[in-house]
């Protein structure tokens, strides 16, 4: 009995040990409530692989017109330009492609079937923002990562616009390294950069933006409901 006890105070120990070790990693970039599980595993995961900690931005909300707000879930800014994450995490197989605004979640071997923005225009969307924030934006190369977390399983071919990847997040790493591959990006001003992303990440903390960026797309959604 005592042995048992023993090793489970062990495994308990240790697994608490990286728990805390992973918190205190995260802090370094974000906190422990923003975002969703998923894409703080995704922090964690580039911090823990060499990613400099003053390169990543997490839950950004940028300023895109009077009271509106576009959130981003995670922005990287490297030597080849600036990597924009868009997290999801479902179960089931994956139906869609570039050009249906709509995309299928499929569970319990058909009998279930959700709904979705195609997440390759949403972030689209989220660069095209992002663009007319800085003039020197126009020259600096921008790319979409699409990160799928959870038991998911594309179901068919989609037709993947150019500096866009749609992966699982085991192979997330593999991409950002082919990323770090090309030619180096013509940035004018990169503090300019930095605190554009700085500021987006800022505004995540403050409870207005946040509620009034919720009820922004409400009033969105019911629009489209009523069309």
């Amino acid at each position: 009995m005592g042995l048992v006890l023993f090793i489970f105070l062990f495994i308990l120990s240790t697994f608490i040990y990286f728990e805390l070790k992973e918190i205190k990693l995260l802090n370094r970039v974000t906190g422990i409530r923003r975002g969703t599980k998923s894409e703080r595993k995704l922090v964690v995961k580039l911090l823990k692989h060499g990613v400099p900690e003053q390169t990543i931005f997490h839950d950004l909300y940028i300023e895109i017109g009077k009271s509106r707000y576009c959130q981003i879930d995670l922005v990287v800014a490297t030597r080849t330009g600036i990597i924009v994450f868009e997290v999801k995490e479902y179960n089931g197989w994956i139906f869609g492609n570039s050009y249906r605004k709509q995309w299928i979640q499929i569970l319990a071997y058909g009998n279930v079937k959700h709904r979705f923005y195609n997440p390759i225009m949403q972030n689209e969307k989220h660069i095209q923002h992002l663009r007319k924030k800085l003039p020197q934006f126009e020259k600096v190369p921008f790319y979409s990562v699409i990160v799928f977390y959870g038991n998911c399983e594309f179901k068919n071919d989609i037709n993947v616009p150019n500096k866009t990847y749609i992966v699982y997040s085991k192979d997330v790493l593999n991409v950002v390294k082919m990323i770090n591959e090309n030619e180096q990006a013509k940035y004018q001003n990169k503090r300019e950069v930095v605190e554009l992303f700085k500021k987006g990440a800022l505004n995540g903390k403050e409870r207005r933006i946040r509620n009034e960026h919720i009820r922004n797309i409400r009033s969105l959604m019911d629009a489209r409901n009523i069309n």
